[in-house]
């Protein structure tokens, strides 16, 4: 199997092309093969899947907020079939609940592996993608993303790992890597700029040319199970050259 096989990119990235005809367009030229979706997406699902078709694009996996999973799984899940895919995941919380105490995070632990389980059911898979606030502790020493799994209990809830973000939160991607490798089913790929560089890009790099060892990392994602490495840049100056950038580093590893 190629990285070519594996890799996608959020489509998120992209988002201030604003038009869906662009970005796909962008990140087909770029070489890439799959996008993973946002939410917005799913509510147009049969327009989306059009539009991939007809670049010769798949949707590895989505992204979807809370509110939908809570109000419409149904249609969620009939987007997911639509657009040919089974890899979703939450991307966030609301901000104003980024802060909130432990008993927060255990609500949603629970509530997403109650999720998940009936997810399954209906043949999609339903992760948690985490940011650097998750890193907070939140019982003790237990942070707030130890508490979601913890109260996920044997759920099939699973985990996209953000390992830029991890890194943010000064927590050693290896380590929760490993400590949750049963949960791992796709990771984002991002990198972080050096010290005081990319300052108007909130200190984010297009993959390869930023602090993170994205060689070894790979490695250490793949191993633990992640089936989709997906392409990120939260505020790319340049998002067609991102997508390009980051593409033509990841080809030159050997998955």
């Amino acid at each position: 199997m190629s990285v070519t096989d594996i890799l996608s990119i959020q489509l998120y990235t992209l988002r201030s092309l604003e038009d869906l005809d662009l970005i796909l367009d962008t990140v087909a030229d770029a070489g890439y093969r799959h996008v993973e979706t946002v939410g917005s997406h799913l509510d147009k699902a049969a327009e989306v899947r059009a539009k991939l078709d007809a670049r010769g694009l798949k949707a590895s996996s989505s992204h979807v907020g809370m509110a939908a999973l809570r109000d419409k799984p149904d249609a969620v899940v009939d987007a997911c079939k639509t657009l040919g895919l089974t890899h979703l995941y939450m991307p966030a919380v609301p901000p104003e609940e980024r802060d909130m105490a432990a008993d927060g995070w255990r609500s949603l632990g629970r509530e997403l592996g109650q999720m998940a389980e009936q997810f399954k059911a209906k043949g999609i898979r339903l992760g948690y993608h985490n940011h650097h606030w998750e890193l907070k502790p939140k019982d003790g020493a237990k942070t707030a993303l130890e508490l979601i799994f913890e109260a996920a209990g044997s759920s099939p809830l699973e985990w996209q790992v953000d390992v830029a973000w991890l890194v943010r939160g000064n927590a050693n991607p290896s380590e929760w890597i490993d400590r949750y490798r049963s949960r791992i089913t796709a990771a984002h790929v991002k990198d972080i700029a050096p010290a005081g560089r990319n300052e108007d890009q909130d200190g984010w790099a297009d993959v390869g040319s930023g602090t993170l060892n994205w060689r070894e990392l790979w490695r250490v994602c793949r191993d633990a199970g992640a089936e989709w490495m997906v392409v990120e840049h939260d505020k790319p100056a340049d998002p067609a050259a991102t997508a390009r950038n980051s593409f033509a580093f990841l080809r030159t590893i050997e998955d």
